[in-house]
Order: C-alpha cells, then sequence, then structure tokens
C-alpha cells in the first residue's frame, strides 16, 4: 500500500473517548480515497493526523513505504511532501491566479517554476485566468486554483478537507466529476472528506464510512451499497427502510434453504454466501428504495404517505396495509397522489439483514 493506517487512534486531553481509534485501511498509488460521516465523527481529525497536523495516541501511518507518524515519533508536516486543499481555498487577494499556483514551488529555478504553472493551469483548465485575481473568479475557479496549487509541487499524497462545502449543489456535483478527471489524469493518490453521499460516490475508488470516531468500512461504492458491512453504513448510505422480517427453511424439489419472509411476500435470488450467513429466526431486511418497485398488477398494495419530485424519478414514502413503511423510487410519469394506493412488488438483488431491533408493526425509515 502506498498509504496505509494500521490501528490508528488520536485522542485529545481532557476527552475521556478518542476522536479516534483503531482505524485501518490502505490506498495503493494513484488512487482516491474518500472519508464520509456525519458531523463530528472523526473524519477532518483523521485527515489532519495524516498531514501531520494532529499528534497520534496510538497505531501508525507509513506514506510511500516511509514511516509519518507513530506515537512519539513524527515527520513534521512540512516534510511530509503532502498537498492540501480546504474548505476557504485560503488564496492570496494580492497574488494573481499564476502567483498563487506557483506561491509552493518559489524555490524552483525560474523556467522549471513557469513550466510548472503552465502545465498544472492547463490541466484544471485555467490557463486563460492565469493573470486573473481571486475576487475576479467564480467560487469553482477558485477552488480549481487551489487545486492547482496544491498540485504544482507534485505532492506524495492530496489532501482535501470538502472542498466543496461553500458552493452550490448543482455546480459541487460538476466539480466533483472534474475533480476526478483532474486526479486521475495528474496520477495523484488523493484523500478527500466529505458529508455528500453523491460527492464520495463520483471521486472515490474506495470510500471509508465514518461514525464515532470508527471506520465501520472501507470499501468500493457498490460494495457499501449492496453489502454494508455494519447496520450504520446500510442506515447511512441511500434511501431504505430496515422492515421486520423472518429468516425460515424452506424445501422445493428435495433441496432445503434458507429464504426471507416479509409483508411483502419472500424475498428470492438469495446467493449462496447469503444462505450460509443468514441466521434463522427473525431479523431486520434492509429495503432500499430501488428494492421496490410500482407494479399496478401486485397483489400488495401500499398507500402513498409524502412524495418528493426529483426529475425523472418521485421518491414515495409508502404505508402497508399492515403499517410498515417503505421507500421507493418511481418513474415521475407515474405522478399518484399522497393517500392513493399502488401496488408495489420487492425486486431484491442483495439481501441485507441485521439483528432484530423493529418493534412490531412498522419499519425503521432511514
Amino acid at each position: 500500500m502506498y498509504l496505509e493506517l494500521q490501528q490508528l487512534r488520536v485522542q485529545y486531553a481532557g476527552q475521556a473517548q478518542p476522536a479516534v481509534q483503531d482505524v485501518n485501511f490502505g490506498l495503493k498509488a494513484g488512487q482516491i480515497g474518500v472519508l464520509i460521516g456525519p458531523s463530528g465523527c472523526g473524519k477532518t481529525t483523521l485527515l489532519r493526523a495524516i498531514a501531520g497536523l494532529e499528534p497520534i495516541a496510538g497505531g501508525h501511518i507509513a506514506l510511500g513505504g516511509a514511516h509519518v507518524s507513530s506515537p512519539g515519533s513524527s515527520v513534521p508536516p512540512e516534510l511530509r511532501h503532502m498537498g492540501m486543499v480546504f474548505q476557504d481555498y485560503a488564496l492570496f487577494p494580492h497574488m494573481d491566479v499564476g502567483q498563487n499556483v506557483a506561491f509552493g514551488i518559489h524555490q524552483w529555478p525560474t523556467a522549471q517554476r513557469r513550466a510548472r504553472v503552465a502545465d498544472v493551469l492547463d490541466l484544471v483548465g485555467l490557463d486563460a485566468q492565469r493573470r486573473r485575481y481571486p475576487h475576479e473568479l467564480s467560487g469553482g475557479q477558485q477552488q480549481r486554483v487551489a487545486l492547482a496549487r496544491a498540485l504544482a509541487p507534485q505532492p506524495k499524497l492530496l489532501l482535501l478537507d470538502e472542498p466543496f462545502s461553500n458552493l452550490d449543489v448543482d455546480l459541487r456535483e460538476r466539480l466533483a466529476q472534474e475533480l476526478r478527471t483532474i486526479l486521475k489524469e495528474a496520477g495523484a493518490t488523493a484523500l478527500f472528506v466529505t458529508h455528500d453521499q453523491l460527492e464520495a460516490f463520483a471521486i472515490g475508488d474506495l470510500i471509508g464510512v465514518m461514525h464515532e470516531g470508527q471506520l465501520h468500512q472501507w470499501a468500493d461504492a457498490y460494495t457499501l451499497y449492496h453489502r454494508p458491512a455494519t447496520r450504520f453504513v446500510a442506515d447511512f448510505i441511500g434511501h431504505g427502510v430496515f422492515a421486520p422480517a423472518l429468516v425460515a427453511l424452506h424445501e422445493e424439489n428435495g433441496v432445503t434453504h434458507k429464504h426471507v419472509v416479509t409483508a411483502l411476500g419472500e424475498l428470492h435470488g438469495i446467493s449462496q454466501d447469503e444462505q450460509e450467513r443468514l441466521a434463522l429466526g427473525p431479523c431486520d431486511v434492509l429495503l432500499r428504495a430501488d428494492d421496490i418497485v410500482h407494479d399496478d398488477q401486485a397483489p400488495t398494495q401500499a398507500r402513498i404517505v409524502t412524495k418528493a419530485f426529483r426529475g425523472n424519478e418521485f421518491l414515495y414514502t409508502l404505508q402497508l396495509r399492515t403499517g410498515e413503511t417503505l421507500m421507493a423510487h418511481v418513474p415521475s410519469h407515474h405522478n399518484h397522489q399522497p393517500g392513493e394506493w399502488i401496488g408495489i412488488r420487492p425486486e431484491v438483488d442483495h439481501v441485507v439483514t441485521f439483528a432484530s431491533q423493529s418493534a412490531s408493526g412498522g419499519g425503521q425509515l432511514k
């Protein structure tokens, strides 16, 4: 691994609980990692510890095969050769774009410095704005200047702490896709912090979900969504509910297998791995909004409680006659009103269950 964290712990003086505890993950050279989680979960603290801005109380950080942090032994931040992009970009208002980008490589020979500034400005699409000042740029352009400045010294690792948080939603989504393209073209290894799932999915090769200082899962977006390791990850990622269910044995053609019975009926298509993992008895099954299909011919009916228009689809909150709550993505040409009853059926490719916590009579809405 190019970046490797082992059993990392950060503890602030006077606090009983560590801010970060027992975190393990790694990045290969050229990979983009993302840390995501609710406010106060420890993701920015973890980023600062990697940068050398927070001492660690336990564990080990290595970069490029070299030790950079352990308790009592730490390489100073300025010697770690890491670049950082912050929420406020921290651009110098009295310097033009070219001067801002050149700031971190002012000690380079003039010709080499000018060539590098030209290269990174071309990479981020701002070569034409080289002589403009930060106040003359849009928020998205300022963000790209900050990125160019961080890339200019060719850092071993680029750290980005919620760089899009001050931008509007549409711009953030577009810049997230642009950022991934820029980082991949630069061959950069990067670690990005955000609380926005869409940003994380758009940018990251690997994504870590944090909660209360712990890293619950480190995986690609598909795995996080379809095979969450913990109930928190299942709850945090996507839209859905935990619905009461029962794992039971079923015999068909002389073969006995496990199946999951819900208020919507039996869930089919359980893989062999899932067969071995499922424990018999009551459980909570994760039913995401895309697991529920609107089907007028289906025998199961659900009442629309609320709906949210999302352009190409509605997000319906539904309630079954038995009281369970569900959610469903429905194409926007199915414009039903709250109070209407519609037919639904499950179409679950990945059955995800957890120990039963549901109160009788309803699903736990995420």
